[in-house]
């Protein structure tokens, strides 16, 4: 087992692997930017380094620093957490040359997975159900014309290294397929730094379903059940919940031995991520795979009681997986909620700041991830996510009430949260039945707005 563990991110996630290292008696070595000195992991740790000024290009994702404080540390291996580095194949593949482990797979698989054609193309060969669409990357909006009228409109102009809805366009009308073909290209090439395009049939109000899944370098993969992701604003999540309402046991199945598939296709090792959409007939269809621990992880540990980040580790170290498909149980309904530092009255517009006085929820079944504390500094250089809230309950009815209460517990004095927004979609009539899809804040935030501040919402 490893010794030491540098971490390689900042915020709750950090905060997060921070504790794991020390459960399991690894020493955790933090890095931050100028504007996280203060961070709550630098505070906890033993070992923290500087790797540069506030923004993300020249610290969390400035490899070279990262790397040169591990040698310098003597550690074992590097936690990318969620986003920065975590996907990262030439990040992957410095690490190995440098003979520090990456606890995630390797360089090569994270590039297959990470170009969404290829990834499409490999879900084709083993036989997983894909979205129609392009056979592999588009090289022009005449290319694109041709597939769209042989699959028909709407279409979903898409980039293959995207992720985050960036480099992403709908099409409904064919007139305006050549425009937006060439603005999600400038978009994927700005974002990313590559302008391969595919094209996929756009599925209309589906489910956004993810499996999780772990996979040892033994050969061991093993799936943890879903999570439904569909409430979600231009393909970020905010609110996500287990077991589905949308699956029968059936069909729970079979998309659970479809993400086994696709991991063992894709010759995964370590956590990861199977997506699926999942259409109004309940024919599912994979869209990616992501590579590393997800932002909703909790929602998975609370159900099975199984620590991904511990496996995570343990895989990375080369033991085996220390649980096997039998052994998965799920007790109860999970709901998680994203605490983001933004105003939707405005647009969603981010609101860094000073944290006043704090105070979370707490109580039987109730967890909070976060790096707040009172009188802290939200710097403007990072994503507005600054908490999550994950309750368990008996039934789905009474994990919604937990979070209605813990909700309402929830003080941060300051910076504007979407905490009322969040309340308000609990009291939703269609999200109480669980009749939602991803459509559902565009289609209610009028509502939901004007309810967060007369408080109309009936409770239920």
């Amino acid at each position: 087992m490893f010794k030491r563990i540098l971490i390689a991110n900042r915020g709750e996630i950090a905060v997060r692997v921070f504790r794991a290292c020390r459960e399991m008696d690894i020493e955790p070595v933090c890095v931050y930017s100028q504007a996280d000195r203060d961070a709550l992991q630098i505070q906890l740790a033993e070992r923290a380094y500087c790797i540069g000024p506030p923004r993300s290009k020249d610290s969390y994702l400035n490899m070279d620093a990262i790397l040169t404080v591990a040698k310098a540390a003597g550690c074992d291996a590097v936690h990318p957490g969620y986003g920065f580095l975590s996907e990262n194949a030439d990040f992957a593949d410095a690490c190995a040359a440098a003979g520090v482990t990456f606890i995630g797979p390797s360089g090569d698989v994270i590039r297959a997975m990470g170009n969404k054609a290829a990834a499409r193309a490999l879900m084709q060969r083993a036989g997983v159900p894909v979205v129609p669409g392009s056979d592999g990357a588009v090289e022009s909006a005449e290319q694109a014309r041709e597939i769209a009228d042989a699959i028909g409109y709407p279409v979903l102009i898409k980039a293959a290294a995207g992720g985050g809805g960036r480099g992403m366009r709908k099409v409904f009308d064919p007139g305006q397929l050549a425009s937006l073909f060439e603005e999600a290209r400038s978009e994927a090439i700005a974002c990313f730094g590559d302008g391969e395009m595919y094209l996929e049939k756009l599925i209309l109000q589906p489910r956004h379903i993810e499996f999780q899944i772990l996979a040892d370098r033994e050969g061991h993969v093993i799936q943890l059940g879903e999570r439904d992701c569909s409430i979600q604003r231009r393909n970020q999540k905010l609110l996500e919940e287990s077991p589905s309402k949308a699956l029968t046991p059936e069909l729970r199945e079979k998309m659970g031995q479809a993400a086994v598939t696709a991991a063992r296709a894709a010759g995964y090792e370590n956590a990861g991520t199977i997506e699926f959409v999942l259409d109004q007939e309940n024919n599912f269809y994979f869209i990616e795979m992501n590579t590393r621990i997800q932002v909703e992880h909790p929602v998975t540990e609370m159900l099975t009681g199984i620590d991904l980040v511990r496996e995570q580790i343990r895989i990375a170290a080369g033991l085996p997986l220390s649980v096997s498909q039998e052994d998965v149980a799920f007790r109860g309904h999970a709901i998680e909620c994203r605490i983001n530092a933004e105003d939707p009255a405005r647009g969603f517009q981010p609101c860094p700041g000073k944290v006043g006085f704090l105070h979370l929820p707490g109580g039987c079944g109730v967890r909070v991830d976060t790096g707040l504390f009172p009188d802290c500094e939200l710097p403007p250089y990072y994503d507005s996510l600054i908490a999550k809230i994950i309750v368990t309950g008996s039934t789905r009815l009474e994990a919604i009430r937990r979070m209605r209460r813990s909700l309402e517990e929830l003080t941060i004095e300051g910076p504007e949260t979407n905490t009322d927004l969040l309340h308000q979609i609990l009291y939703h009539p269609d999200f109480v039945r669980g009749n939602y899809n991803t459509a559902f804040l565009d289609d209610n935030m009028e509502t939901l707005l004007a309810w967060s501040v007369s408080g109309e919402a009936e409770s239920v």
